[in-house]
């Protein structure tokens, strides 16, 4: 009898480079899509990107990202690496623990003592990803709009390990108030709400999160824009001072920077 596993059939990958990738892109197919072999829902789009950067200053030249579709459900990774098949293997093991996760997640019972998958023999904090720092004028060269539906600090951390993010901007349930999740403090996580009174109505969760005791500053963009670049900070949460809502500033792998804002 034949193993069902082996006879699953792989995913069709779509591969794009920037740059002088001489025979990664079958490669890339193989080892990309046999992730599908791994889970029980269909993948419904894989995408693997790569990149190599010119700069002589950057230690890992090779950015590979990888976007799944399982069944509706987005995971993503990315990873930085000195070659193109060095980068295309740690995309594979940080996607297929993202695979993991998920289906676990999906398995897990649902209750108050159900522990989050990324709580189960592995470390979930990691310390965030280095950025390459612009040496000119600091300037946003993507801005992201996106609906927030609400959803407990449990989901926040949720999606955020499946989209392999840093951090992860979010409406809060409990408090209905936009907040920002991100890799930090003595647990693992850190939660940043817009202001420190909205703490006591958040929505019961699981995970162990703290939460940041400080409000989010109301700034100027190019005042955050300035403050970011200042400080090093690889994100900056804060109120728009123009639009009077909530705001994540991110540094980008590049050294430009990018907004996130709720949509609405």
């Amino acid at each position: 009898m034949s193993n069902g596993a082996e006879a699953s059939p792989v995913v069709d990958v779509e591969v794009t480079t920037h740059g002088d990738f001489p025979g990664i892109a079958e490669y890339a197919r193989t080892k990309i899509g046999g992730l599908a072999r791994i889970v029980h829902r269909p993948i419904l789009r894989a995408r693997v990107r790569l990149t190599r950067s010119h700069d002589p200053a950057v230690e890992r030249p090779v950015v590979a990202q990888g976007n799944l579709d399982v069944q509706g459900r987005p995971v993503r990774a990315q990873v930085e690496a000195d070659t193109a098949q060095e980068a295309i293997d740690k995309l594979e093991s940080r996607l297929r623990r993202r695979l993991e996760h998920l289906a676990e997640r999906w398995e897990a019972p649902r209750g108050p003592e159900a522990a989050p998958p990324w709580r189960n023999g592995e470390e979930p904090a990691r310390a965030p990803r280095s950025v390459t720092r612009s040496t000119g004028e600091p300037r946003i060269i993507r801005r992201k709009s996106f609906a927030m539906a609400p959803c407990t600090i449990d989901d926040a951390v949720a999606e955020m390990e499946l989209l392999d993010y840093d951090f992860h901007l979010f409406t809060e349930s409990g408090s209905e108030t936009a907040g920002v999740v991100y890799r930090g403090g003595p647990t693992g996580y850190r939660v940043a709400l817009v202001a420190p009174a909205v703490a006591d109505e958040v929505a019961p969760y699981q995970d162990s999160v703290t939460i940041s005791p400080q409000p989010a500053p109301c700034l100027r963009e190019q005042d955050a824009l300035e403050r970011m670049a200042l400080l090093g900070l690889p994100f900056l949460f804060f109120i728009d001072a123009a639009q009077g809502r909530a705001s994540l500033l991110y540094r980008r792998y590049d050294g430009a920077y990018g907004l996130i804002t709720p949509a609405g």
